[in-house]
C-alpha cells in the first residue's frame, strides 16, 4: 500500500505504508541517530511530531521492553528509508513494524529521507500530514493547512496524571513530570534518591509540602511558553530548594529567571552532538532532542551563566545561577551515548542537595 507525506509548503513524498493505517498530522523533524529508534519513539518529548530517521536502515535489532522510555510511543508518525523485517538481536521481542501497529503509529518506508532532511534543514521544521489511505494531495493539504495554527497541550498529554513514589534511602527528590523519560528516574534511583513524581500542573506549595531535598524539572515536548502554569510554579520554587533541570525544565528555568527562549530552525535531535563544558574544557558527546533554546543575549541580567555550549552551532547547552544551587542542561545526560561521561551532572545534583558547592 502506498502512503503519502504532505508538508505545509506543498511538498509531497510517497512511500510504502507500514505500521498503523490512517492519517496523522504533526511537526516533521529529523533525528540523526544510527541507533535508539525505540527510545526515540517512546521519548515523550517527541509528542506531536513526525520523526524522520536519517540513518538508512531502522529496526534491525528489533524492539524490547528494556529499551522503552515511557509506557507507549508518543510520536504521531515515523519515516524511514528501509524498515528491517527480520531483526537480529538476543534481546529482540518483536519487529519494529509490529510495535508500530500495536501502538497505532503510522510509518512510511522508502521515503527519500536525505531529500526530506535537506528540505527541513533549508526551510526549517514545518507541519506535515502522513496518510495511508487514498485521500488526494489537495484534500490532505487543505486539512493540514486548516490545522497549522493549532497548539495542542502536549505536556498534559504526556505527564503522569497522578503522584507516585519510587522509594530510595537517600535524598528526597520531587520530579516534576513534563514528559519524563524513565531512564532519568532510573539514574536518580541509581544514586539512592527517594523519588516523588508529580504531574506537570502541581503547584509549588504542593511540591514543597513533600519537604524535598531537591527538585528535578524533567524534559518534555513543545514550546516552554505554552505551559504558563509550569512557568509560574518554577518561579515560585526558585530559592527554596536545589533544582536540576533538563531540556524543557532547562528552558522553563531560563524563562523563570527572566531570560527568553526561541525556536531553532530545525532543532537538535540525535545522539552525537558535541557539547563543551566551559569550566573544564572537556567536550562531551551528547544525546539531544529539542526544538527551542534559551537566548544567551537575554541571560546577562538574570544572574545566569553559561556552563555548556554546543559546538555545532555555539548555542547554550547548560547554565547555572551565580549564587543559588540551581543548574540545568539542554541535552540528555541520562542517555549518555559516551556511555557514562555525563554522569557527573547527577553527582553534582546529589552534592548540591547535601550542601556541596561543586559546579558543572
Amino acid at each position: 500500500m502506498i502512503g503519502k507525506l504532505v508538508l505545509e509548503d506543498g511538498t509531497v513524498l510517497s512511500g510504502t505504508a507500514r505500521g498503523a493505517q490512517g492519517c496523522a498530522t504533526g511537526e516533521v523533524v529529523f533525528n540523526t541517530g544510527m541507533t535508539g529508534f525505540q527510545e526515540i519513539l517512546t521519548d515523550p518529548s517527541y509528542c506531536g511530531q513526525i520523526i524522520t530517521m536519517t540513518y538508512p536502515l531502522i529496526g534491525n535489532y528489533g524492539v524490547s521492553e528494556i529499551a522503552r522510555e515511557s509506557r507507549k510511543p508518543y510520536a504521531r508518525g515515523f519515516i524511514v528509508r528501509e524498515l528491517a523485517e527480520r531483526p537480529s538481536h538476543w534481546r529482540s521481542e518483536q519487529t519494529l513494524d509490529g510495535f508500530l501497529k500495536q501502538h497505532n503509529v503510522i510509518c512510511l518506508e522508502g521515503i527519500d529521507t536525505r531529500a526530506l532532511t535537506r528540505r527541513i534543514r533549508e526551510h526549517g521544521t514545518m507541519k506535515g500530514i502522513i496518510c495511508t489511505d487514498d485521500s488526494s494531495v489537495e484534500t490532505l493539504l487543505t486539512k493540514l493547512r486548516q490545522n497549522v495554527g493549532d497548539v495542542p497541550e502536549l505536556v498534559r498529554e504526556v505527564s503522569t496524571q497522578q503522584v507516585y513514589r519510587i522509594p530510595g534511602e537517600k535524598q528526597r527528590v520531587v520530579v516534576v513530570d513534563f514528559g519524563c523519560k524513565e531512564n532519568i528516574l532510573r539514574r536518580l534511583s541509581h544514586y539512592g534518591c527517594d523519588l516523588t513524581v508529580v504531574p506537570a500542573w502541581t503547584s509549588a506549595e504542593e511540591i514543597l509540602a513533600y519537604n524535598p531535598d531537591g527538585i528535578f524539572l524533567s524534559n518534555g515536548p513543545g514550546d516552554p511558553k505554552d505551559v504558563p502554569y509550569a512557568l509560574d510554579t518554577v518561579k515560585q520554587l526558585i530559592g527554596k530548594k536545589p533544582i536540576f533541570g533538563i531540556c524543557l525544565g532547562h528552558q522553563l528555568l531560563g524563562l523563570a529567571f527572566g531570560a527568553d527562549t526561541y525556536k531553532l530552525k530545525f532543532g537538535h535531535r540525535g545522539a552525537n552532538h558535541p557539547v563543551k563544558d566551559l569550566a573544564s574544557g572537556r567536550v562531551y558527546i551528547t544525546s539531544q532532542n529539542h526544538g527551542y533554546n534559551v537566548d544567551e543575549q537575554t541571560m546577562d541580567a538574570c544572574d545566569l551563566v553559561v556552563t555548556h555550549r554546543g559546538l555545532n552551532d555555539l548555542t547554550v547547552e547548560g547554565m547555572q545561577h551565580r549564587t543559588l544551587p540551581i543548574f540545568s542542561v539542554q541535552y540528555h545526560p541520562e542517555a549518555a551515548p559516551g556511555p557514562q561521561e555525563n554522569e557527573y551532572l547527577f553527582v553534582k545534583f546529589m552534592e548540591l542537595m547535601t550542601g556541596g558547592t561543586k559546579h558543572a
